[in-house]
């Protein structure tokens, strides 16, 4: 017996025969003779004396196995007893239905395909142990088959978000890691250094400043679906790692991004969950359209109790957020509406809504909306209390860009770390001329934590950054 065997045949994986066989009659298996050969791991094994009965899983769906003493022989019926519980094995026999209904192998061969050395957990609780489903993803796959559901959401989610940008007529592209000025996005950049150029770098925030490059090239609908690195917190809606959708759309502006996000998520949910009600939290969220819509600073005044001149007055509200938030540092005025946004108005959206108009300050690569200057042609979408998307009609002015890049540095030398650096190759490229553009970044995790109805963001990521154990 090879211990370590190279391949194995196989006709079905345990989930293909359980789907495909489950409905048939004991009559109809008998008289077709459906033959298999079956790899899977062992999950429980019931000894009666010259038979047992076992259960093999692929960690969707769960077979039982029948071995009698009389129809393999006595050697292969005791070797069997050598494989432990976690042991992957390969079943070669026939289909039958047990007495009980269960769909069940009549074992010819148990062929010895990989070992186990530690015990699973014990099978009637599985992996309960939230930090250590974590840390040991291959032992919470094995143990809670709807895990690996999740995730088989998440691939589907992604690949259906490319067949509809593919079909509107948007380019997939990939923009740089690592950037000599952290852009894109409000946020604290990692720092990282290339020896052999003696330059200091920074995992990207955001891919915005590079894709709308590409706009200004000629390239007119470009999407990238990749990483994002904020050098932040964690929390059940943060992760230092997450995905990240960032599209952009030559001739168009926030309106139309509006448009195209209600019609991409509603259609993913019609696709992957046959509905446009969506279940999170013990919540239904309806993705009929149209959603929900409410000016930045009204949503602020309505659940703050504030007036808008309360709100628009610069000195005031950053001493009026350290007072109602003295949890969070607001250095800037910016910052101060948004803290105060973050933990009055946010929260309260249960239904899509998007959130409009948000002050200038704080959405530096915005057009200024031509009713109000001070705000921006800008917004975010919200749903179950978070943030899933952020979108604007991108800034094309060079000269405003830049002032407004100079604003940012002197937030910084502030004590602001999460603002941007002053990207002058990013303002050139603007000289050549932006058309106007509609832009927005979609959180990929969050999206999957709601279409899978997961309350972590940790869930819904494979190997989430944990805490080192002490």
């Amino acid at each position: 017996m090879d211990v370590f065997p190279r391949r194995a045949e196989r006709t079905h994986s345990v989930h293909e025969a359980v789907t495909l066989f489950s409905g048939r009659t004991r009559e109809d298996l008998e008289e077709k003779k459906v033959r298999v050969e079956i790899p899977g791991r062992i999950l429980s094994v019931r000894r009666m004396g010259r038979a047992t009965f076992f259960h093999v899983s692929d960690g969707r769906s769960r077979l039982q196995a029948y071995l009698r003493e009389d129809a393999v022989g006595a050697e292969l019926y005791e070797r069997f007893f050598l494989f432990d519980i976690g042991d992957v094995v390969s079943v070669k026999g026939a289909l039958f239905l047990t007495k009980t209904g269960e769909l069940t192998v009549l074992a010819e061969d148990v062929v010895f395909l990989a070992k186990c050395l530690h015990p699973l957990p014990e099978k009637w609780h599985g992996l309960q142990d939230v930090e250590l489903r974590f840390r040991r993803r291959h032992l919470d796959l094995i143990m809670n088959p709807e895990v690996g559901e999740v995730f088989r959401m998440r691939s589907a989610l992604v690949s259906a978000i490319r067949r509809f940008f593919d079909g509107r007529g948007f380019l997939e592209v990939e923009t740089p890691m690592m950037h000599p000025i952290p852009g894109g996005a409000l946020a604290r950049p990692f720092k990282t250094f290339h020896n052999a150029l003696g330059l200091e770098l920074y995992l990207r925030i955001a891919p915005e400043l590079y894709l709308k490059r590409l706009v200004v090239g000629g390239l007119e609908r470009v999407y990238e679906i990749n990483r994002n690195f904020r050098n932040e917190g964690l929390s059940s809606e943060h992760n230092p790692e997450f995905t990240m959708l960032e599209f952009y759309q030559a001739y168009a502006d926030h309106h139309d991004m509006m448009d195209l996000t209600e019609e991409l998520i509603a259609g993913l949910a019609r696709d992957l969950l046959g509905s446009e009600d969506l279940r999170y939290g013990g919540e239904t969220l309806s993705l009929r359209r149209p959603w929900g819509r409410v000016k930045f600073l009204d949503a602020l005044a309505g659940r703050t109790g504030l007036d808008i001149a309360v709100l628009r007055d610069r000195r005031a509200l950053v001493g009026k957020a350290a007072e109602l938030a003295p949890e969070k540092k607001a250095v800037t005025y910016g910052k101060a509406l948004d803290v105060l946004f973050d933990k009055f108005v946010k929260p309260e959206l249960i239904q899509p809504t998007f959130v409009l108009n948000h002050p200038r300050d704080i959405s530096p690569l915005a057009k200024a909306s031509p009713e109000n200057p001070e705000e921006a042609e800008r917004f975010e979408l919200i749903m179950a209390g978070m943030e899933v998307a952020n979108a604007f009609s991108e800034l094309t002015d060079p000269r405003e860009q830049r002032l407004r890049f100079e604003q940012q540095a002197g937030d910084r030398e502030k004590g602001d770390e999460e603002t941007h650096g002053l990207d002058l190759d990013y303002v050139t490229a603007l000289e050549y001329g932006l058309p106007p553009t509609g832009g927005e970044g979609i959180g990929i995790d969050r999206l999957v934590m709601l279409f899978a109805d997961r309350p972590s963001i940790r869930e819904v990521i494979l190997f989430p950054l944990l805490r080192p154990k002490t």
